[in-house]
């Protein structure tokens, strides 16, 4: 069929047809155009729980509108951060959701600087900084006496430190409760002052008897540390004499303080060990010092030395310094 025109117009026919290629002309200029482009990720700083004086948890909301998005939280004691959480999926959904992060490695008793980035192909959005700022770190008392035990008579240091913020240039003080332990604990000589590092030592002179220790804070906050018991190890003297019966000598010593019917126990040294080599039992000497001796055969020349054994509770038994047996 010809188309024929009819004073400059189409035919009713002919016009349908080109209005149906005009619109779909459009249509086709419509879907080949330019898209909406995606848009990037948005992110909301949330608040911060958990706080201790090194770590807290943060928390934010993120909306991944459609596309994969990822997640950090940005911290440090600046708003220009420097420290940040690993790399977090957040998903690809459309609503948004909570989502959290530990940062941890913190100083005590500092303010933080904090803030939730998101991270997405079509771009990256930065939360609003925020502040929370960490715990001071508890007080606490770790005390030791050196040496322990220390031998009757000896002088000996309880050293330790005061753990925590605040723990420098704190004043602390020693109490002591001797054997039997039932007087109560009471102070030693004056108190003493932490140096920068929270460390101290108290000079002891001199413990006659076992006793219980512990360090105390002198003010607010009251912290005490740990009772440590310092053991007196009685103090043993032993020497060695010939006698007139050949392969006989005579071994002999003190212990002070006295200590009257205390097993003695005298043993050779080999390497690796000892080897017993009989014993006596202590004797009566003066009011502060008891002795030993007994003659003993010589079976083996070498290093001996005497252990004597303490059972009543107010000190504890002790080697004396070998000597030697030819």
């Amino acid at each position: 069929m010809r188309t024929r025109f009819v004073r400059g117009r189409l035919r009713p026919l002919a016009a349908l047809v080109a209005l149906a290629w005009t619109v779909g002309a459009l249509a086709l200029a419509v879907s080949s155009g330019d898209a909406a482009a995606p848009s990037p990720p948005s992110a909301s700083t949330g608040g911060a729980s958990s706080v201790t004086f090194s770590s807290a948890t943060l928390s934010g909301q993120i909306n991944a509108h459609g596309l994969a998005t990822n997640y950090v939280f940005q911290y440090g004691t600046t708003s220009g951060y420097g420290g940040q959480t690993p790399l977090a999926p957040a998903g690809s959904g459309t609503k948004g959701v909570r989502v959290s992060q530990t940062a941890t490695g913190l100083q005590p008793a500092t303010i933080y600087h904090y803030r939730i980035v998101a991270v997405s192909p079509a771009g990256t959005t930065n939360g609003k900084d925020h502040t929370f700022t960490t715990a001071k770190v508890p007080l606490s008392l770790q005390i030791a006496g050196v040496p322990n035990p220390v031998v009757f008579g000896d002088s000996f240091n309880v050293e330790g430190t005061l753990s925590g913020t605040g723990g420098a240039n704190h004043e602390v003080v020693l109490q002591a409760n001797p054997f039997p332990y039932t007087a109560g604990f009471m102070n030693v000589g004056n108190p003493e002052v932490t140096n920068v590092t929270g460390g101290f030592s108290f000079p002891f002179p001199g413990l006659l008897e076992n006793a219980q220790l512990r360090v105390v804070t002198v003010g607010k906050p009251a912290i005490t540390s740990p009772v440590v018991l310092e053991s007196v190890a009685v103090r043993v003297s032993f020497h060695v004499r010939r006698t007139r019966r050949r392969g006989f000598v005579r071994l002999f010593g003190a212990v002070a303080p006295a200590e009257v019917g205390a097993l003695v126990g005298f043993q050779l040294l080999r390497p690796g060990g000892s080897v017993n080599a009989g014993g006596t039992v202590v004797k009566a000497g003066t009011t502060s010092v008891s002795r030993f001796s007994r003659i003993v055969r010589v079976r083996h020349r070498g290093l001996y030395r005497a252990l004597v054994k303490i059972n009543d509770g107010a000190h504890v038994s002790n080697y004396s310094t070998p000597v030697l047996v030819r």
